[in-house]
């Protein structure tokens, strides 16, 4: 680790006035910033989607579904540009920037009024349809795509670089990186409540344009609060000026290259410098990158033992990556077909206020700010006792009761929507969408909180998982992972639902499951699919937790 200077960092009584929770504590900070820049978005864009762009809930959620996809997936590019190029805080400064242009161009798209042209609108059953000008629509879509792209670079670098302020070596300091990602997800929390609570009453009752400007101007506080930090980080050198991406893609061509050979490593012909590898029975296909390669040529040459260590310790994150999709499937529909539920529902205060549907997310963070805290200095200390292991339990231990929470939210789920479509057809109200079913919309909190609660387990060990377990040179690229599984979880969530209006939907005198009048739908039968499908996915989990070998200085 060096100083903004490029100096070595010097430790004295295992201190340095560089790093630590103050620079960790700064990171946060411009992370709850970001949160609102982006939730001020993503929490109410199905409703400006089916609102003032007219578009049919199947569209919408299919268009939510695609941008969150692509808002997670694409951190793995930047993640490769950071610990292969650029590095992680000229990453940081870069994308963001690219952030705020996006923002900037998305808000211009609401405001400006040349932009605004005639709709033309037709009434088709029980639901009025809308076209735009089309030059808004693909300004509005390129400028939240260009949104995407910035945060790529942005997301997998700055959470990265803030467990970089905190030296794994140093036993107190280790401690500390474990905390650092409870406390950064509370303030992610932190960030998206204040958008849930406040942009999105703004967005529904005052302006989308003046919701959409707030969002540009906190993501412009957050690059002016990084950089005023520039001299109290710690910044991160590479031991080897090797690519790292390279060095592990080098083994697997190594290993397919020489898979005819003989294992030398069998005959003890490999020394092993670094003392008991592990895992050194798994993917013995990979030994193969060990033999020194016949008639070699400048093109063919023999790998390291740590270059084959770091190919396995990344290969045997793909199985656990892969269970946690469907994890991803039910996260996405907090901000899809949940708020449209509570669209339908009785939303008011008194006689005169009505609860935004978005607003109810905020109960995801109510139910984090709670549970966070108790984690960290209840639940910690007290399995530690038991366990004697410095993080009480493991990652994949507290990733899998977050996806049994997760299970247990769609099963509730699947109950209360059974129970909206009673109380409507009770009150003669399925062929009337435009009147509020008199149900509150509270009855949604239990879903709300549960997914809030799978959040403190699943997507913080996620996120502590995959930085932990891959090569010291990949950390960015590790947090890319955790995010591209919500990337893919939510392509996934959109597939999914086309698969299903096509399956449901295909007689005009049969409703879908997601039809545009919701008391006609069928969300539960969804819900119940998912419940099922998030079951299968925890036992073959459970399996891939038992078998998983961590890296070595780890939890396990």
């Amino acid at each position: 680790m060096v100083d903004y200077k490029g100096d070595r960092i010097v430790f004295e009584n295992n201190k340095s006035k560089y790093g630590g929770w103050k620079s960790a504590g700064l990171i946060i900070i411009v992370d709850i910033a970001e949160c609102m820049a982006y939730y001020g978005i993503s929490a109410n864009l199905i409703t400006y989607l089916t609102g003032p762009l007219g578009q049919s809930t199947v569209t919408a959620a299919a268009n939510v579904n695609t941008w969150v996809g692509f808002i997670w997936m694409l951190p793995v590019f930047g993640a490769v540009v950071a610990d292969s190029f650029l590095g992680r805080f000229r990453t940081i400064i870069i994308s963001t920037l690219i952030y705020v242009l996006g923002l900037g161009l998305l808000t211009l798209s609401v405001v400006l009024p040349s932009l605004i042209g005639p709709r033309d609108c037709l009434l088709d059953s029980n639901s009025i349809y809308c076209t735009f000008p089309s030059f808004q629509v693909i300004f509005f879509f390129c400028s939240l795509y260009l949104v995407a792209f910035g945060r790529a670079g942005f997301k997998p670098c700055v959470q990265a670089f803030g467990a970089d302020q905190f030296d794994a070596r140093n036993p107190e300091e280790c401690k500390s990186k474990s905390s650092f990602f409870n406390w950064w997800y509370f303030g992610i929390c932190l960030g998206s409540s204040i958008s849930r609570l406040f942009l999105t009453y703004i967005q529904d009752n005052v302006s989308w344009s003046l919701a959409f400007g707030i969002s540009t101007i906190s993501l412009v506080v957050a690059l002016i609060v990084f950089l005023l930090g520039t001299p109290t980080y710690r910044y991160s050198v590479k031991k080897e000026n090797e690519n790292p991406i390279l060095r592990i893609t080098q083994v697997f061509v190594a290993a397919a290259r020489n898979r005819k050979q003989n294992d030398a490593s069998k005959d003890g012909e490999i020394s092993n410098s670094r003392g008991i590898r592990v895992g050194v029975h798994q993917f013995r296909f990979l030994d193969k990158a060990l033999i020194n390669p016949i008639n070699s040529t400048k093109n063919a040459r023999q790998c390291s033992i740590a270059q084959v260590e770091d190919a396995k310790m990344t290969l045997r994150l793909v199985p656990i990556w892969i269970s946690c999709l469907i994890y991803a499937v039910v996260f996405a529909q907090s901000t899809t077909f949940f708020v449209k539920q509570g669209n339908t529902m009785d939303r008011s205060i008194g006689t005169s206020f009505q609860i935004p549907a978005a607003a109810l997310q905020i109960l995801i963070n109510v139910s984090i700010f709670i549970f966070i805290p108790l984690y960290d200095f209840a639940l910690v200390p007290f399995a530690r006792i038991i366990t004697g292991k410095p993080n009480g339990i493991t990652m994949l231990q507290r990733i899998g009761f977050g996806m049994f929470l997760s299970t247990l939210s769609m099963v509730i789920a699947a109950v209360i929507e059974k129970r909206r479509l009673l109380v409507a057809l009770n009150f003669g109200l399925i062929d009337r969408p435009e009147v509020p079913v008199p149900m509150s919309v509270w009855w949604l909190s239990p879903q709300y909180l549960l997914i809030g609660l799978a959040d403190v387990f699943a997507t913080v060990g996620l996120q502590e998982f995959f930085y932990d377990q891959v090569p010291d040179s990949l950390r960015s690229i590790g947090i890319s992972l955790y995010l591209s599984v919500l990337g893919v979880g939510s392509f996934l969530s959109g597939s999914l639902i086309s698969i299903i209006e096509h399956i449901t939907g295909g007689s005009s005198s049969h409703y879908s499951w997601f039809s545009n009048n919701l008391n006609r739908a069928h969300l539960d039968y969804f819900y119940w699919l998912l419940a099922g499908l998030s079951l299968v996915e925890l036992v073959a989990f459970l399996y891939l937790s038992k078998v998983y070998l961590y890296k070595r200085g780890t939890s396990s």
